[in-house]
């Protein structure tokens, strides 16, 4: 059974946040990045990840993303501090320009 994740991302600013859940994270995470995600992310500019969690199967990871939507959001953001307390973009060297320019062209 192929591996489930869950994240979370934010905008620049820091006050939106978007929960997601993926069996490929670096190909979700790309799509958010340039702005095919959803609807949500792209008219937000929601793409930075800030969280995310690997899970032994795609079932668990939905399960997880339902408790994370039904946490508030503050929650959430103690969850990120927790593992990523400088509030980085963990997904900030995983791209170019042009393997963003590429996905967009896709579609």
């Amino acid at each position: 059974m192929k591996r489930g994740y869950v994240y979370i991302l934010s905008n620049y600013s820091r006050t939106s946040l978007y929960v997601g859940v993926t069996n490929d994270i670096e190909r979700r995470i790309l799509e958010h990045k340039a702005g095919i995600g959803s609807k949500f992310t792209s008219k937000y500019k929601v793409h930075q990840l800030m969280h995310f969690e690997k899970c032994p199967d795609i079932d668990s990871a939905i399960d997880r993303e339902k408790q994370l939507k039904n946490w508030h959001k503050q929650w959430k953001w103690n969850l990120i501090k927790a593992s990523n307390p400088e509030f980085k973009d963990l997904a900030a060297d995983w791209f170019d320009q042009e393997d963003i320019k590429a996905v967009r062209g896709r579609y």
